[in-house]
């Protein structure tokens, strides 16, 4: 059959937009997401993370990442290296996973994926993370720990064998960067001042509706086609978001007697995060009990983990973007429902898939934790990672970059 039969006009012109939407989720999402957060001395710093790490994973992912993520997968760990630097790989060639789709598309798409996890990161080590430290950080994560992950879940590896379902990236995204979070800042240690102080909260509203906006396309992409699984996905995204910042505001109130800005948008992202791996699995009940559920996690984590164990996750990428990962991740194998996509969880009469999605949870947990621990540790023992006790308190933007932010 030729090129121009297999071919769906409609299918790459939603890929298209997708991908244009999971990119602006890191730039400017991320970086106007976290850069409100931060006090006004390092807000040029904290958008820099990002911007340069949506640029290094994308270099990364043409010359060797796809290829090792999706190519034929030796032993279930890696997959095997062909068409470096995409050579091979024409215009006209489909994709052998969207098979609607040119392959050079669903490169470009996945490379946002890459690039947004590690973006994702910078929130933990805001304020204290040498820029130059972060440069090197970028290219060995992303090679080291994301590529292997991405390619056992999405790339036909071991945890794609035994069944894990992850839609859009709840393991191989949101656990392993808010896993790798905590790996880091552990070795990074914590901020002399460690609170938080939003120099303007206008611009993380702005960064959360960028980043729910942009989610349209993270999940409802996933299903690489347009048809009524996109459509379902996307619904079950806002729906999610939405559950989770009214019960964020609920424990707001409870808590303090007043709902806040900041509560109601990390309400909605740690919705987004739980519904992702199951958005194309679910249905809009299941969504809302996923997102109503996952705010009380997060929380958890946010106001208990964190002070009982001391870690200092200065933008709570772990509390966020881990915890509310792996709450829907597990979710996901006890409502996945074969009427959306085939897949049964545990009330659809397989509670096996309930225990797959556990071991999947552990194995990325695990191994994300672990490599980004030596990471970490290696690039602290040769060049140091951490910014001088003068520059942390006068601020990043002008001794890292030489740049202020804000009007003085």
């Amino acid at each position: 059959m030729s090129v121009e039969a297999l071919l769906n006009s409609g299918d790459t012109a939603w890929i298209l937009i997708s991908t244009a939407l999971v990119m602006i989720m890191t730039i400017p999402g991320i970086a106007l997401f976290y850069g409100g957060m931060v006090k006004k001395e390092n807000i040029l710093n904290t958008i820099f993370l990002s911007l340069i790490g949506f640029a290094i994973a994308s270099i990364i992912w043409v010359t060797y990442g796809y290829q090792f993520t999706f190519g034929p997968t030796i032993g279930g760990f890696l997959g095997s290296p062909s068409n470096f630097l995409l050579q091979g790989i024409g215009i006209d060639t489909l994709s052998t996973v969207g098979t609607t789709i040119p392959e050079l598309l669903y490169v470009f798409f996945q490379a946002t994926f890459a690039a947004i996890t590690v973006a994702l990161i910078s929130g933990a080590v805001v304020g204290r993370m040498k820029a130059k430290a972060w440069i090197a950080f970028v290219p060995l994560w992303i090679t080291l720990v994301y590529i292997p992950i991405a390619h056992w879940v999405w790339g036909g590896g071991w945890l794609y064998q035994l069944g894990a379902l992850d839609f859009a990236g709840g393991a191989v995204v949101h656990l392993n960067s808010g896993i790798a979070a905590l790996a880091l800042i552990l070795v990074l240690g914590a901020r002399k001042d460690r609170r938080l102080l939003p120099h303007h909260l206008g611009y993380s509203v702005l960064g959360a509706a960028l980043l729910w906006f942009g989610w349209f396309g993270f999940n409802g992409g996933s299903a690489l086609a347009a048809n009524g699984l996109a459509a379902s996905a996307i619904l079950v995204t806002s729906i999610a978001a939405s559950a989770a910042m009214i019960s964020w505001c609920i424990i707001d109130i409870i808590k303090t007697g007043k709902p806040t800005v900041l509560g109601a948008i990390s309400g909605a992202i740690a919705g987004l995060v739980a519904i992702t791996p199951a958005a194309g699995f679910v249905d809009t009940s299941a969504a809302i009990i996923i997102g109503f559920t996952t705010s009380f996690i997060s929380y958890f984590a946010l106001s208990y983990l964190k002070p009982k164990i001391g870690y200092d996750d200065a933008l709570d990428v772990f509390g966020i973007h881990g915890m509310s990962g792996i709450w829907g991740a597990l979710l996901t194998g006890v409502f996945a429902a074969p009427a959306i996509n085939e897949a049964a969880g545990l009330l659809y009469g397989n509670p096996s898939q309930l225990g797959i999605q556990i071991i999947s949870i552990v194995a990325v947990a695990v191994y994300s934790f672990i490599v980004t621990y030596v990471i970490a540790q290696v690039l602290d023992k040769t060049m140091g990672i951490r910014v001088d006790s003068k520059t942390e308190t006068e601020g990043l933007d002008a001794n890292e970059h030489e740049e202020v932010g804000y009007r003085i």
